[in-house]
């Protein structure tokens, strides 16, 4: 491989580190910049909400948009826009200040999310996509594990802002790197404005419902069906298009509606699970902070170590068959947690690298799938329905726990929780195994004469 597709994935690498690892660190660092701004716990979550909200809201239209104008120029607008934010961030004197800036950098990590693939398959050959994708998951696995700590660190030493002002060189070494991306022109096809409302407007409703509902169910089940009834319409108003907004031609290839089904159940059932563990460790084996940190986070590491090893090996076998592996390994470190006995927690720590091992022998050929089973041309829209994918899997992951804890006692609601948890990993591998169904069909079907 030359030097300039090298550098144009770590261009990609480098941006995916800045938008996961600035997640990574506010998470940790809510109680830190609530003290600081002399607000409410409650109030502080917006710091998080509002980057989620812009997130998700703009994953589609930067996709759409990045095929108009070219992955190459949205993307690094992205980086740009997410690197200037967290200047404004740095910056910022109130929490109104703080969460428009944490909004713009949502915008910009949007742009991120959903072209970073998209550019790594004009980079990289068909053949070695799955390794590339593979070396993806290993960054975001690796920034994720790095976050807290490294928040930690920079909070012992310096003031909250500081979280925020080490996006600016990293933002900076991606803008640099960037460079070397390829400049693919464009379709140059306008958007609908319309569209794009009704995107934004249905996800504004779907993210704030949730996020009210624990407290004001009666407004959370009108925005709720507020947003059915929106994306009904965007549907509808989409539907007759050769390049919908909502990748609607895309979700009519078997192959990427099934990667995309999979993807959904599978970020489900972790988003649930590591919503629990953190309850069932404090609650149901007496752990404390520092050692419920210690047992998570073999998690991500074996993520990290397993995606690099599984994108390589969806180059070579069926992805099928690895997503179906790899569903049923973290469907099985799930179950052993949720039969945990309590008084032995040591037993844990094999079922988390289970987890993690799984979880990384599925994502990556599951994208590799999806992004294959999507004409080059709708790499973008192939990126953001990828993105959508997993962040509804996370909202109703979410939403589960919520019922849970709602429904039941906080011993009994973790269990449950991971224990839909498995179920769930376990119908995203068998989901995965109708991909290797159709392919026999298709090899058993007679040619044309």
């Amino acid at each position: 491989m030359t030097m300039r597709p090298v550098r144009a994935i770590a261009a990609v690498l480098a941006a995916t580190t800045l938008v996961v690892l600035d997640a990574a660190i506010v998470n940790l660092a809510l109680p830190t910049i609530g003290h600081a701004l002399r607000v409410s716990p409650a109030m502080s979550i917006l710091v998080v909400t509002a980057y989620q909200l812009a997130l998700v809201m703009a994953l589609l239209p930067c996709a759409a948009l990045g095929e108009s104008l070219g992955f190459r120029r949205v993307f690094t607008a992205g980086v740009a826009l997410f690197t200037a934010a967290s200047a404004l961030c740095a910056a910022a004197p109130s929490l109104p200040w703080l969460v428009t800036a944490r909004f713009l950098q949502g915008l910009g990590g949007a742009a991120v999310m959903a072209l970073g693939v998209a550019l790594l398959r004009q980079v990289v050959p068909p053949h070695r996509l799955g390794a590339a994708i593979g070396w993806n998951a290993l960054t975001v696995a690796l920034a994720t594990a790095t976050g807290p700590s490294l928040g930690a660190v920079i909070l012992s030493a310096a003031s909250g802002p500081w979280l925020f002002a080490l996006n600016l060189p990293i933002g900076a070494a991606a803008l640099l790197a960037s460079r070397a991306l390829p400049r693919s022109p464009g379709s140059s096809r306008a958007l609908d404005p319309l569209s794009i409302a009704l995107n934004g407007g249905v996800f504004a409703a779907l993210v704030v419902g949730v996020d009210l509902l624990p407290t004001q169910p009666h407004l959370s089940l009108v925005l709720l069906l507020g947003a059915g009834a929106g994306l009904a319409m965007l549907v509808r108003r989409e539907a007759p298009k050769a390049f919908p907004l909502v990748p609607l031609d895309l979700l009519r290839v078997p192959s990427v509606s099934i990667s995309a089904a999979a993807s959904v159940c599978l970020f489900t059932g972790q988003t649930a699970a590591l919503v629990a563990l953190p309850f069932y460790l404090q609650h149901g084996l007496g752990l404390s902070a520092l050692q419920m940190a210690l047992y998570i986070t073999p998690w991500p590491l074996t993520v990290a170590i397993a995606a690099p090893v599984a994108g390589y090996l969806s180059d070579r076998v069926s992805t099928a068959w690895l997503c179906a592996l790899g569903g049923g390994i973290l469907a099985l470190g799930l179950s052993a947690m949720a039969i945990q006995a309590r008084g032995a927690p040591q037993i844990l720590v094999p079922c988390v690298m289970l987890c993690g091992l799984g979880f990384g022998l599925f994502q990556a050929p599951n994208n590799r799938n999806m992004f294959l089973g999507a004409p080059p041309e709708r790499s973008g829209a192939a990126g953001g329905l990828q993105g959508t994918a997993r962040l509804t899997g996370q909202t109703a992951g979410a939403v589960l726990m919520t019922a849970l804890f709602t429904a039941t006692s906080v011993d009994l609601a973790p269990r449950l929780g991971l224990g839909i948890g498995a179920a769930l990993a376990l119908t995203a591998g068998a989901v995965s195994t109708l991909r290797a169904g159709r392919r026999s069909l298709s090899a058993a079907r007679p040619a044309p004469r």
